[in-house]
């Protein structure tokens, strides 16, 4: 019998020796780091090829160690920048936000500033692009531009601050398309409105499109969507007042042909 149970006892005991082995065995293999000799520089290049080979997971995983090890140098932040662009080419946008948010904050005076501005431009950008996409599917008041906005103010802040920057002529052009972008949005919600009887929000939304965006061919509509609107209401110095200024700013306006046109006949919104 004890000799039963020594022998049960050893076998255990010899169990128990490689189980540790094999844990201690997993453990140093999980922590070994393939970089830990690596130069900054290699990692860097490293870093790039993956990124320059569409490996964004392993880039970003690299410049984020990279940030770590060259801390408080130059190639630290050029890592972090990077590391924010393979994020949001990996499809992690709201991460690469992240990043570039403590960087801007971090590092005001950073010969890239100008660069991570226009990089959370452009995440903020194609978070939204396609913004007048598939409006029919969704209630249009419930639409969020604040993406739109957000890169608009990005863009607004690089062009005001760096002006001679490589990236502020491109900057300019999407500002330009985003107020356009924004406002023909305000004018899809105001017909939205009109169409449903809503016509204090419809004109009101309408104005609010004109005040600001003036500049947007949106305007045309917005003034009409206004002018019907305020007759709907039984409100004639106001809708006089849109179509007066619809006239003097739009006087070959296809609009101004369907003023006159009777809820019975073709609806104006089928003029585009």
């Amino acid at each position: 019998m004890n000799s039963k149970h020594s022998v049960v006892r050893a076998s255990g005991l010899l169990l128990s020796v490689l189980v540790a082995s094999w844990l201690l065995a997993g453990c140093g293999s999980a922590a070994k780091d393939e970089t830990a000799a690596w130069s900054p520089d290699k990692l860097y290049a490293e870093a790039k090829q993956e990124a320059d080979n569409g490996s964004y997971e392993r880039a970003a995983k690299l410049y984020e160690r990279l940030e770590g090890r060259a801390a408080g140098t130059l190639m630290a932040q050029q890592a972090q920048v990077e590391r924010a662009y393979v994020l949001y080419r990996q499809g992690e946008k709201a991460q690469s936000l992240q990043v570039l948010e403590r960087f801007i904050k971090l590092h005001p005076t950073s010969p890239a500033i100008d660069y991570a501005l226009y990089l959370q431009g452009l995440v903020n950008f194609n978070d939204n692009l396609g913004i007048l996409g598939n409006l029919a599917r969704q209630d249009l008041a419930e639409r969020d531009q604040q993406a739109s906005r957000d890169a608009y103010q990005s863009f607004k802040q690089l062009v005001d601050q760096y002006p001679t920057s490589r990236y502020a002529e491109d900057s300019r052009v999407r500002m330009n398309y985003i107020l356009n972008a924004l406002a023909a949005y305000e004018v899809h919600v105001a017909r939205y409105y009109y169409r449903r009887g809503a016509y204090v929000a419809a004109a009101n939304r309408a104005q609010q499109t004109v005040q600001d965006f003036q500049q947007s061919p949106s305007v045309e509509e917005a003034l009409f969507i206004m002018a019907r609107s305020y007759d709907k209401l039984g409100l004639g110095q106001l809708r006089d007042d849109a179509s007066r200024v619809l006239r003097q700013n739009f006087p070959d306006s296809a609009y101004l042909a369907a003023e006159g046109v009777k809820d019975k006949a073709k609806p104006w919104w089928q003029l585009w």
